[in-house]
């Protein structure tokens, strides 16, 4: 039996809950047939369903990020209607004081979690859990990801000139604003660190003439990159390897440009001043580096949330640094800081796009993959979607020079950057 088997205890309880909520009007409906609304005026945006005696306790007894994500991806929780309009409801309810008891239980499952993950694979962040973190999260059928991400592949934040872009040409021109921002030219040595499916070499080197060399830690990646650079018959301009970014120490030469798109989130805190020390021993003179990754505000990276969902089921080991800590260790091991942007309502639309795709597509996804791996894509990016919103969390492209002080032509001015090129030269990245 539900824990509040009465209706109108149940009212009043949520009533209680809810009493100074000032979001998006949403509605409870449980599988008993009781329904609730947050407002008596506005129509809810969506309808959070209850189908169980379990997703009752989570939600009354101990609802964290990790609880709520569960109920939701094993089914006893879910969500009708518009699913982002859920998070302000769900962050108003995590606010919530909640017992001593299970604050202790949270912090002891923690523990043992943080334990066993360090019997499993090693300590944090060393290259055997890296490895295994990177496969966990990308070494999923292609296929999988081609349902949402579309032709371009390219798995990070967007660049939408108009708002109405699709995101196959936002993709694109994520792709060419990064090469010009770097101010690739032809047989320049350019180095992709964590370089995903292949999209950002085969640009660089088919519009760019770039020579282009990618890493990363899937085995899945790999393979389609491969197969992409192959089938654009670009294997004397591109190569992609699989090696952490740790051991490019290694290699014979030194680059002139390198990008980091999207790897950033999984180097960690601990391990940023020697990803840039490797960087900036890895460019030649007056070489550049561009990091394009996620960063917390200031403010949020303050309270960081407890007993994650996301570091559970998404992005195990994953840690977001501020700007300022980025840009501080930058400096300090050598690089000038040549230009920051802000992309964080870039990456919401993004996101938002793909939840479209993969709830347009849910049947084509739940081919190759499972209905729990795809309910927890789905919440993950939903909820990333409102963090963007929220500011909680954004998206920086950061230009680093190897050499303070030195004249680099390019760099003098925003203004080539963002011409506008043509819809026809855009097509040309799609592979």
């Amino acid at each position: 039996m539900p824990l509040v088997s009465n209706h109108a205890q149940r009212t009043k309880l949520f009533q209680d809950l809810f009493r100074n909520y000032s979001g998006t009007a949403f509605a409870i409906r449980s599988a008993d047939g009781w329904y609730w609304s947050s407002s008596q005026i506005d129509p809810p945006g969506c309808i959070l369903v209850i189908k169980s005696t379990a997703a009752w306790r989570t939600l009354l007894e101990n609802p964290t990020q990790r609880t709520l994500g569960e109920a939701f991806i094993d089914g006893d929780l879910d969500v009708e209607g518009d699913l982002f309009s859920i998070f302000p409801a769900i962050q108003h309810l995590l606010q919530q004081p909640g017992s001593f008891r299970y604050r202790i239980l949270r912090t002891l499952w923690q523990s043992s979690t943080s334990l066993a993950r360090c019997l499993r694979y090693g300590r944090q962040h060393s290259m055997a859990r890296d490895r295994a973190s990177i496969s966990y999260h990308y070494d999923l059928p292609a296929d999988f990801y081609r349902t949402w991400l579309g032709p371009t592949l390219a798995y990070s934040c967007a660049y939408f000139r108009e708002p109405t872009e699709c995101l196959e040409c936002a993709q694109t021109n994520k792709l060419e604003l990064i090469c010009r921002k770097l101010g690739l030219r032809p047989n320049e040595r350019f180095l992709d660190i964590g370089c995903g499916w292949g999209s950002l070499l085969l640009h660089a080197a088919s519009r760019y003439g770039s020579k282009a060399y990618g890493i990363t830690l899937s085995q899945e990646q790999a393979a389609v990159a491969a197969q992409r650079i192959a089938h654009a018959q670009l294997e004397d301009k591109c190569t992609v390897e699989l090696r952490d970014y740790r051991t490019i120490s290694d290699l014979p030469a030194r680059f002139d440009k390198i990008a980091s798109v999207g790897m950033f989130e999984h180097v960690g805190l601990k391990n940023l001043r020697e990803y840039f020390n490797i960087a900036l021993r890895m460019l030649s003179p007056g070489g550049l580096l561009l990091n394009h990754g996620i960063a917390r505000s200031a403010a949020w990276a303050l309270t960081p949330s407890k007993d994650s969902f996301m570091d559970e089921y998404v992005f195990p080991g994953g840690e977001l640094a501020t700007l300022g800590e980025v840009l501080e260790i930058a400096e300090s091991v050598g690089f000038e800081v040549r230009d920051v942007e802000n992309l964080r309502s870039h990456y919401e639309q993004t996101l938002r796009l793909w939840v479209d795709n993969l709830r347009k597509n849910a049947r084509m996804v739940l081919d190759t993959v499972s209905e729990r791996t795809y309910r927890v894509w789905l919440l993950y990016m939903a909820g990333s979607a409102y963090a963007f919103q929220q500011g909680n969390i954004e998206l920086y492209q950061v230009l680093l020079a190897r050499q303070p002080g030195q004249e680099i032509p390019a760099l003098a001015t925003r203004e080539a950057w963002y011409q506008r090129w043509t819809t026809s030269a855009s097509k040309a990245a799609i592979w």
